[in-house]
């Protein structure tokens, strides 16, 4: 069996999440490897993946927010709403010199904090069992229901001029399921100059960075992160005995040692991961287990 645990994979443009993932089950010899999160091909940056038994740890990452850097462009829009589509309309060069920089720190002030969102109609959400990219590509409408997000923030880094587009470097906090392609489209359409996304990079999310993470090429030799590093950053650890890590690893309740809201990493006196688990009142109990590792 390959070495379990988890992977900081710096994704380069031009490939898809899932070309990640097969290249990490040939890199470990392993067909169970998984990600939390896709990135678009266009995309740059963070991708957690999972390697064996760690893909169980996976649910509990998906969900954390992240931190994106990108460059909205203003005066056109696209296809996709980046920059893998088809530029389908322009900006009149009014509207571009018309969106000061007052008017765009305002529209993103306006797109900052709780915000009810409309995905990108390509994109990977499905719609009756099919991805909403696979119907857009079929050449069928999609209209795509809005979700609230959180954007906490949404700074710009830098405004760059030219003759027909303005150029945005922008940094972005949000929680997960936030489409920043969908912000650099309504930005535009606030500004009446339309606009897309020309980069995006994920550098954050949760605990993990992107610094340090692994290239593509070098996946074979890339260090893990620890199940027990990883669940223990992600949901703070919890120390039990090894008479309690069996009776957890057994299905039963057990008395709480301490005082805990949520769920917590269990670790054995091995500083294995035994599992991840709940509080029930005086008592705890496992909401996922690990297998035990012989050592």
């Amino acid at each position: 069996m390959a070495e379990p645990g988890i992977l900081l994979v710096d994704k380069p443009s031009g490939i898809t999440s899932h070309d990640v993932v097969a290249r990490t089950r040939r890199a470990r010899g392993t067909r169970k490897v998984g990600h939390a999160g896709t990135l678009d091909p266009m995309a740059t940056g963070l991708l957690v993946v999972g390697v064996e038994h760690a893909t169980r740890l996976l649910t509990f990452i998906v969900g954390l927010d992240k931190t994106y850097l990108a460059t909205i462009r203003l005066g056109q829009t696209t296809t996709t709403d980046d920059a893998d589509g088809d530029i389908d309309v322009r900006g009149s060069a009014e509207s571009v010199a018309e969106a000061t920089e007052e008017r765009i720190r305002d529209g993103v002030a306006a797109l900052t904090g709780t915000i009810s969102q409309v995905p990108s109609a390509v994109s990977a959400i499905k719609v009756d069992g099919r991805r909403a990219y696979d119907l857009v590509r079929a050449g069928e409408d999609v209209e795509l229901k809005s979700r609230e997000v959180t954007i906490s923030r949404f700074e710009i880094v830098s405004i760059t001029r030219e003759a027909d587009h303005i150029d945005v470097d922008v940094e972005v906090d949000c929680t997960s399921g936030t489409y920043i392609r969908a912000l650099a489209r309504d930005l535009g359409s606030a500004l009446g100059t339309g606009g897309h996304l020309t980069r995006l990079r994920r550098t954050r999310i949760g605990e993990f960075a992107v610094d340090g993470a692994f290239s593509v090429e070098d996946l074979e030799d890339a260090s893990l992160v620890a199940p027990a590093e990883v669940a223990s950053r992600v949901l703070g650890s919890l120390d039990v005995s090894a008479d309690e890590a069996r009776d957890l690893r057994h299905g039963k309740r057990i008395d709480a040692p301490e005082r805990f809201d949520g769920l917590r990493a269990a670790i054995d006196p091995s500083g294995a991961l035994v599992g991840v688990v709940e509080r029930r009142g005086s008592a705890m109990k496992s909401t996922m287990n690990m297998p035990q590792v012989e050592r």
